[in-house]
């Protein structure tokens, strides 16, 4: 785990939830179904990815994240094999790589001890979206703008959950959260508020404020007819007695422990590929920071 990361945002999630329960490119790209058995051709680029976690990854490889492993795999000369699940992209470690049905998993937190992480390709934090004609400017979630507001749309198992109960707002929006996924109990299950779910509450004006990590959500506000404001947070979540939630996090691509080798090809061919990966971000409208690690 890096010095900077106290907490890896997807292992945190992974523990909640399981406690309670270019695009012409992509024509060169294949799309399996996972199989335990089948042995790795050095040719192929085999990535783990989910058919439910737009917008990074989507059954016909359009997900940003698609498209960046498709570069990723080009760079590397090889052809980019997407192994598909329905499962959520939460379950990708578990059942797909650490069962050896796939040998990558991308948008990973560097650190994540659960792999051997890759040098971080982009890093962007949690942020807050509001209609720009609101005025709110505040980047501090615990600014009394953010205070006063009345309703937000967020995501289960994130920080944001955190964030309302330190401001006192957890248990004033707890039916409307609840409303969001038709009232579905988390217990036993996954149960998640969809990225674009969440601008549009905002954009409709039934949240005042919506919580999401930026790529979640960062294509349907630049998309939004209604012009939104999507301001990066700027303070960590502190903790009594605990560690930290930082809002700042670099990505990058996850292999198994036992595949150093693998993890050094991919280093270099991220280097190689920047420029495309760079252009892909730009594309879906992600604020980037300074990498830190």
């Amino acid at each position: 785990m890096s010095k900077r990361q106290a907490i890896s945002r997807l292992a945190l999630a992974a523990g909640l939830a399981f406690a309670g329960c270019g695009l012409a490119s992509l024509a060169s790209a294949a799309t399996v179904e996972a199989d335990k058995n089948a042995g790795r051709n050095p040719n192929e680029l085999r990535i783990c990815a989910s058919n439910a976690e737009a917008p990074f990854s989507a059954a016909d490889s359009t997900g940003f994240e698609d498209r960046i492993a498709t570069v990723l795999a080009q760079a590397m000369g090889r052809k980019a094999v997407f192994v598909r699940t329905d499962q959520p992209g939460i379950y990708l470690v578990r059942d797909q790589l650490d069962k050896n049905n796939c040998d990558v998993v991308m948008g990973v937190d560097v650190g994540d001890e659960r792999m051997l992480t890759s040098k971080p390709y982009y890093r962007t934090g949690y942020v807050l979206v509001t209609k720009a004609d609101r005025d709110i400017t505040a980047s501090d979630w615990e600014d009394q703008q953010i205070k006063d507001q009345s309703r937000f749309a967020v995501r289960f198992y994130s920080p944001a959950e955190t964030m309302l109960k330190r401001i006192g707002r957890f248990e004033d929006n707890a039916a409307y959260m609840y409303s969001l996924v038709n009232f579905k109990s988390r217990r036993n299950q996954w149960v998640q508020v969809p990225g674009d779910r969440i601008v549009t509450e905002v954009a409709n004006g039934e949240a005042d404020v919506g919580i999401a990590f930026a790529p979640e959500v960062a294509r349907y506000v630049k998309a939004s007819s209604t012009p939104l404001r999507m301001t990066v947070i700027s303070k960590d979540v502190d903790r009594p007695n605990d560690k930290p939630i930082p809002m700042h996090y670099d990505q990058a691509i996850g292999v198994r422990k036992n595949d150093p080798a693998l993890l050094k090809e991919i280093d270099a061919a991220l280097e190689k590929a920047r420029p495309q990966i760079e252009q892909i971000l730009s594309q879906e409208g992600i604020p980037l920071l300074k990498p830190n690690t």
